[in-house]
């Protein structure tokens, strides 16, 4: 493994801080080189601070001692969850301390009625383990499935469902949180609150003071209790003053929408919300905006979970989805839409509820259907278009600039005016392509456009712009400048003019009691500066095409082995584009050098390529891509003449892999693993550091295509890979059959005929090039693969399986034949297999693994299904996604496959022996890191099934 790139040398007093960081902190998550300081410089806002130093924190110890050495020398620090804030409150030019791999406790209370998490647990995780229970957790924003507890409940961050009612502060139980001088208090420990009245009496006496004065003074109070009867996070949450009088609940309530401006909340136990099982949703059309909001009025009183808001502008920018109706290409100028939910815990409360809303919408004029569905993919499709609107505008903006998201509040009321208003502001500033749509319920408008910062004339006009969007919304309307994203920068030089001087002094007093020294988060919330939000400006400079519509939202994160190792793909398109910035400006030669140095390991060489970003990612961006062509641009034309040279006499190669993996077993048989290693290390020059426990043996397969039959006999073509005909099973292993020869058993169990390609062990989908950047030679290997496979199915007569994911995935992306279908071991097993077998399923417990592959064609369900058809617990490990063996990246650089399964061996239950999936690679790191030996899935359907002894009947060939 390289060692890390140097670190930078510190100014004063930074250089004593990293000392002093490092007796706590190891040096491996300390960060201060130029690249990574730069990736982590950046979140989902449109605000860039480059940090000095970078501390991934494991422990609220950490934490705690972090803080006093940084108090200590008068230096802020910025705290950061996922980086999924939109305001700019998760950057910084100071220390920034990133939450690590820690901070994932998660424990349930009595019947579900409480969660207690950690900061580090992602939102839809939390939701995942309460599922089962008929629970969730209230908050849910868009960015749940990637933004963390910490960032949301410290954001106050709500939703589309979760309204005023069911957000962090309205549904917080307790908290144990790290106040800025180091001092841990856990608000539902009586000893601990005991210890902090000791300590801290004199914060928790003029909180109480605080509290009192405010809910003295009628017309103050009033005040805070009308600007929270909708959607706000501007400023701190006053509402704490008013809401609670023991000076414990007003602090921890002031903790939430704090933005780590007061505190660091390493716990918190939120009271639960039911999930409804039952839910039916409606796309309505109205004739303009105006009746669009009388209708969502209306809908307020009726049993109505969401209400979703949009524009003719923003149906524009989504009428040619897939799932949407194909009358809005229509529709006239001023048509809206409503997205409406509801749930129950019954069909028949649904179906009442569904009458009920059904007779609110008579008062209304509506156009086309308003029936509602419960059909789970319909709604799911509903769903997906409202949240694709904000990534529908960044994928179609100039490249070069940023793309926007504001987040106002309006009394419902007035929803329909404000629209109308706001609308008329885009045309009076020039954004012709901004969109609206909102939590319609509660008066919550996004708006969203683009907005280029690379001249002094477009920042004056979004500062303009921003100025006459904070009248309208102030001095027209009294709502809110930020209803749900939080202050940041973006919205502090509007506090005070929001919530007026005595509630702004109020905030200013609540910021002094617990940060005296004005060290965590100095800029967000409260700022003097009129100008701060026009200041540290992110620059998106075009970089490559396959990434330049990337917005930066971070979505990607959670699904990149590499991610916390070394870069994501986020901060992968992060440090591209400043490259590309540095050669076109010309002007730090230097800095390219150093930069360009870290990230041939940082970003090419540990990209695992797996292409999972592109399934979390809003506009689709497969980050895989921008690697592997950047890895083609350093082959030259020897290397891609040897990939032309190992395309053309694939048989040969493979010949000579099965006798690389003979001589490493002879080895391993007669001078032992270590041994064998060592001189493995030696004679490539390190280019294999390690070698796998559970290293394949060598697989012979000959096929033997079954005779010919009649038409009533169901007939496959079977297309073995080449790792599938070279990789045979470990020596360990129990199970010693080659994976052909076991497909080759369950198909012929199934009653399958099977077909074999021409010189089927020349076959290769190209894969292994592709993934070196040899695109042409790979592209070339599949073509002639395609083309055998097409004339061995008779012209796409029979389908197609391949017993291997990823070559299923690139040969299926590759097909331009619509007569041949390709089907992957997954389908054909829980299609076509399973129902004409009889399955014994067995006890014992079994891992398995869903491949990269098997998750973008979108068949996680269809494997998981097959491995429960056959066994009684099959444990799918929620904290492993890809498991970074990457083709040969598990042999070659083998600490990304150990850091994407450092989650494995905990996932294991007692009894179990063995894991499944559907890539050998994969396979080899899965069984080394588990302790049990893992191998295809076929193996588990093979050892369960048996013919089922049925009268003979005509399979018609259109099933297949």
């Amino acid at each position: 493994m390289p060692t890390l790139p140097q670190a930078a040398t510190l100014p004063a007093p930074y250089d004593r801080v990293l000392a002093e960081l490092q007796a706590v902190v190891p040096q491996s998550r300390l960060v201060t080189d130029p690249l990574r300081t730069l990736a982590y410089g950046t979140d989902a806002s449109f605000y860039r601070l480059i940090p000095k130093i970078v501390a991934l924190v494991e422990t609220e110890e950490e934490v705690v001692r972090l803080l006093r050495i940084t108090r200590g020398h008068t230096v802020p620090v910025t705290f950061r969850a996922a980086g999924t804030s939109l305001s700019g409150q998760a950057v910084s030019d100071s220390v920034l301390v990133v939450l690590g791999d820690g901070w994932r406790g998660c424990a349930i209370g009595p019947a579900a009625a409480t969660v207690t998490l950690q900061p580090g647990v992602i939102g839809a995780e939390a939701n995942r383990r309460l599922a089962p229970l008929g629970r969730k957790i209230g908050p849910d924003p868009a960015s749940i499935a990637t933004a963390k507890i910490g960032g949301i409940a410290a954001n106050n961050a709500s939703g589309m469902c979760c309204g005023t009612a069911q957000n962090s502060y309205r549904t917080l139980e307790s908290m144990r949180l790290v106040l800025a001088d180091g001092t841990v208090l856990d608000t539902a420990d009586a000893a601990s609150c005991r210890d902090f009245q000791q300590s801290h009496g004199a914060l928790l006496d003029r909180l109480a003071d605080l509290g009192a004065r405010t809910r003295a003074d009628e017309a103050l109070a009033g005040r805070i209790r009308d600007k929270f009867r909708i959607k706000n996070t501007t400023g701190y949450s006053l509402n704490a003053l008013v809401d609670y009088e023991d000076p414990v609940d007003i602090l921890q309530h002031l903790m939430i929408g704090s933005e780590g401006t007061l505190g660091f909340i390493s716990a918190i136990t939120l009271r639960t919300v039911p999930e409804h099982p039952h839910k039916a949703s409606a796309l309505l059309f109205f004739p303009d905006i105006g009746e669009a909001c009388h209708a969502v009025s209306l809908l307020k009183a009726a049993p109505v979970d969401a209400a979703e808001l949009m524009d003719r502008a923003s149906l524009r920018s989504i009428q040619d989805k897939p799932g949407m109706p194909p009358q809005i290409r229509g529709f006239g100028p001023d048509v809206a839409a409503v997205l409406v939910e509801t749930r129950a815990e019954s069909a028949a409360a649904l179906e009442a509820n569904v009458a009920e809303i059904a007779a609110v919408l008579a008062d209304c004029i509506t156009i086309g259907d308003t029936r509602f569905t419960t059909d789970a993919k319909a709604c799911e499709g509903f769903w997906k278009i409202r949240k694709g609107l904000f990534p529908a505008v960044g994928a179609i903006r100039q490249t070069g600039t940023t793309v926007i998201i504001e987040d106002v509040a309006f009394p419902l009321p007035r929803l329909a005016e404000a629209t109308r208003e706001l609308q008329a502001l885009f045309l009076r500033h020039g954004y012709h392509e901004a969109i609206i749509f909102g939590h319609a319920l509660e008066g919550n408008l996004h708006f969203v456009f683009t907005q280029a910062f690379d001249s002094q004339e477009e920042i004056d006009r979004y500062r303009r712009f921003m100025d006459d969007v904070a009248v309208l919304v102030v001095t027209r309307y009294d709502g809110s400048l930020k209803a749900e994203h939080g202050t940041g920068r973006n919205m502090a030089p509007f506090v005070e003019m929001e919530w007026g001087p005595q509630a702004y002094g109020l905030m200013k007093e609540i910021k002094g009691l617990f940060d005296p020294d004005g060290l965590l988060n100095p800029g967000v919330i409260l700022n003097g500066d009129p100008q701060a939000h026009l200041k540290n400006l992110k620059p998106l400079p075009p970089a490559d095409p396959l990434v330049d519509t990337c917005i930066e939202c971070g979505f990607c994160e959670p699904t990149c082995p590499s991610h916390r190792f070394t870069l994501s793909p986020r901060q992968r398109i992060v440090g591209r584009r400043e490259m590309a910035r540095l050669v076109a400006a010309g002007d730090d030669a230097g800095r390219l050098v150093e930069i360009s140095a870290a990230y041939d390991y940082q970003g090419i060489d540990t990209c695992a390529a797996c292409g999972l970003c592109a399934t979390a990612c809003p506009v689709g961006i497969e980050t895989g891509l921008l690697i592997k062509s950047m890895r083609g641009e350093r082959r030259g034309a020897v290397a891609r003449k040897a990939g032309t040279m190992v395309a053309d006499h694939m048989e040969g190669t493979l010949s000579l892999a099965r006798t690389g993996l003979r001589l490493a077993d002879l080895a391993r048989r007669t001078v032992g693993h270590g041994v064998t290693q060592a001189a493995a290390r030696v004679l490539t020059g390190g280019s294999l550091p390690v070698l796998p426990r559970h290293m394949p043996m060598a697989a012979t397969f000959s096929p033997h295509p079954d005779a010919p039959g009649t038409d009533d006999v169901p007939t496959v073509v079977y297309a073995p890979s080449c790792v599938s005909r070279t990789m045979g099973p470990a020596a360990s292993d129990p199970q010693q059959r080659p994976l052909p020869e076991v497909v080759e058993s369950v198909m012929h169990k199934a009653g399958f005929r099977i077909l074999y390609p021409e010189a089927a062990d020349g076959q290769c989908c190209g894969m292994p090039l592709e993934s070196k950047g040899l695109s042409e030679a790979a592209d070339a290997k599949a073509d002639a693969m395609l083309a055998a496979l097409s004339k061995a199915s008779h012209g796409g007569r029979y389908p197609v399986v391949m017993d291997t994911s990823p070559c299923a995935l690139r040969l299926k992306k590759r097909l331009t034949d619509a007569g041949l279908r390709i089907l992957d071991v997954a389908e054909f097993l829980s299609e076509f297999a399973l129902p004409r077998l009889s399955i014994a399923r067995t006890a014992e417990p079994v891992m398995l693994h869903l491949t990269c592959s098997t998750r973008r064609m979108g068949l996680d369900g269809a494997l998981t299904a097959v491995a429960k058809a056959c066994a009684d617990t099959v444990v799918v490990p929620p904290d492993v996604g890809c498991c970074g063996f990457a083709g040969d990246k598990g042999f070659t650089t083998p600490e990304l496959n150990a850091h994407a399964l450092r989650h494995l061996p905990a996932s294991v239950p007692e009894g179990c022996a063995s894991g499944y999936s559907t890539s050998r690679t994969c396979e080899i790191g899965l069984s080394d890191k588990a302790g049990v030996p893992y191998r295809s899935i076929v193996y588990l359907v093979d050892a369960c099934a048996t013919a089922k002894v049925t009268e003979k009947v005509r399979v018609a060939e259109p099933a297949f």
